[in-house]
């Protein structure tokens, strides 16, 4: 039998607890046996200048990680063509691992975008979508597709935008981030403005 592997693919700018308790949960309730993070160099619909250097992103997902075998970091994005489709990588990882099935993690408010993606048709016919809950995005034409299943998620209005404007501000986020993440953006000094 395949082993089922989501990938939550983001910028993690930086990883924060949101992103770990939606992984959690997609392994506890959503019938994963691991879930990959896809750091994406670039998406397609974000400016590259707000993003921190790729390996410090990937540190950071690789710290937040460490300590759940069931978790990985994926650089897969780093080594495809910028910027990153979702069609593309799913192409490469299927190249590379064959015995694996690959399903998406999002949430309900890139679902609801869904339609704009690079052969979305395509990858919504082979692909599982496990998605999670977003504040303001309820109900999606898409998710009564067969291949869309909706994952009762915690509800949380946490961003990696608002972390790093707090930080901006000098403020202390030390409890919407792992300790080692913290631990690693305080060390660098990260987001001060």
């Amino acid at each position: 039998m395949a082993k089922s592997t989501g990938l939550f693919f983001g910028s993690f700018n930086p990883i924060h607890v949101g992103h770990m308790i939606i992984a959690n949960t997609m392994l506890e309730c959503g019938g994963m046996d691991e879930v990959w993070f896809v750091v994406s160099p670039q998406n397609p619909f974000k400016e590259r200048s707000t993003l921190l250097a790729d390996h410090h992103r990937l540190e950071m997902v690789r710290r937040a990680t460490d300590d759940n075998y069931r978790l990985r970091v994926c650089d897969i994005e780093m080594h495809l063509p910028i910027p990153s489709y979702t069609s593309l990588t799913l192409a490469r990882l299927a190249e590379l691992h064959p015995g694996r099935e690959f399903c998406l993690i999002m949430g309900s408010d890139n679902l609801a975008s869904f339609h704009r993606w690079r052969n979305y048709e395509h990858i919504l016919a082979n692909y599982r979508l496990m998605v999670y809950p977003r504040p303001g995005y309820g109900n999606c034409p898409l998710a009564s597709h067969p291949n869309v299943a909706m994952v009762p998620t915690p509800t949380m209005d946490i961003s990696s935008s608002y972390i790093r404007a707090l930080i901006g501000q000098g403020r202390d986020v030390r409890y919407l981030l792992t300790e080692p993440v913290y631990q690693y953006l305080t060390e660098m000094h990260f987001y001060k403005g």
